[in-house]
Formats: C-alpha cells, structure tokens, sequence
C-alpha cells in the first residue's frame, strides 16, 4: 500500500491538472466565446456610445442632478452608482435613517417636480435598488418628471411625454418586471433633439 503511494499521488496530481483545465480554462474560453457570439453586446458590458465615445452603459445607472434632465434611482452605494461598489444599504423598513433618507428624498422630489407637499410619488424615485445603481425608472416616475424638464428645457409636454412613451421598454419576455425606461438613454434622446 504504502508502496503505491507515490503513482497515487502522480495519478491524483495529474487529475487535478486536466480538470483545472477543462473546468477552469476550457469551460470558461467556451462559454466566453458563445456569449460573443450570441450575445456580444451583453458580453462587453451593453456600453452606449454617443459621437464614438463611450457614455456609459445601459445596465449601470449614473447620477443627474440638473433639472433639464430625468433623475434615476436612489443610489446606495457609497460613491454614487460606483459599480465597483454594489451593495443595497441593508436597511430594514423601521431602521430610523432609512426612513428619514427616504422622506428626504420625497420632500426633494415633490419640491423639484412641483407637488403638493403630500402627493404620492413612485417607490422607485424614494428607494435604492439592492445593487445600487439601477439604471432603470418605472414609467410613472419617468412621467411624473416630465413637467420640470419641459419647463426647464422649454419643451412642449405633450411631445416630451411622447418621447418618454417611445423609450419605455417592457416586461421581459412579457411576464418578469415592469415596464421602464433606461434613465441615460431618455436623456441622451433629450440631448439629441428627438422631442421635435
């Protein structure tokens, strides 16, 4: 026994480098290489380009704070929509500074939007998402900012809201999520004139 220890243990070593291989670099190359195929511009990270440069990507939201353009989410992570940074806040519907953070954020949101002080708002332009940086609002958020950026943007409404129905996207595959629109994508669309 002790005798046949050493073909053992160069068989045991020699297993361990074919699956490193097939599992670690074969599998891997594989699986890369069809998502280039099928999916390429899922697999290079869904980048939205404007004049050749890249702007951002259609999965990662960004921070806009002027009033011409459409707000997204709250973030929660501690830069910003820092993708290198996905976290939720893990707080729990009674934790104090959630509640006082969201009730910021809708005294904000009713102020800039021009509300009354009690309107209700979408939960999705109150709450983070559990990644952070969501770069998607629901449809009524979207609708509910439209009066601020036409009048900052001096816009027609109707047609802004227009634009905004163009640039909702649905469900996936009809069933999952809700309704939504890509927060940079309408803005870029702002940008570039599409209202008219």
């Amino acid at each position: 026994m002790i005798a046949s220890l050493p073909v053992e243990f160069m068989r045991a070593i020699r297993l361990t480098v074919v699956f490193a291989l097939v599992t670690g670099l074969l599998y891997s190359l594989a699986f890369t290489g069809i998502g280039q195929v099928i999916f390429p511009n899922q697999a290079n990270g869904s980048l939205i380009t404007n004049n050749g440069q890249v702007v951002g990507s259609s999965l990662i939201g960004q921070e806009f704070k002027s009033d011409k353009y459409f707000h997204g989410r709250v973030s929660s992570t501690a830069t910003p929509y820092a993708a290198d940074n996905s976290a939720g806040s893990n707080l729990g519907p009674n934790n104090k500074a959630l509640i006082d953070r969201v009730a910021s954020s809708a005294r904000t949101n009713r102020v800039d939007n021009g509300l009354a002080p009690d309107a209700q708002l979408p939960v999705d332009l109150v709450t983070s998402d559990s990644s952070g940086f969501d770069p998607d609002i629901t449809e009524a958020s979207a609708l509910l900012q439209v009066h601020r950026v036409a009048l900052v943007r001096g816009l027609d409404e109707p047609k802004l809201r227009a634009l905004v129905e163009r640039y909702v996207q649905g469900r996936v595959l009809w069933i999952f999520g809700e309704p939504h629109v890509n927060v940079l994508q309408l803005n870029m669309a702002l940008d570039r004139g599409e209202t008219g």
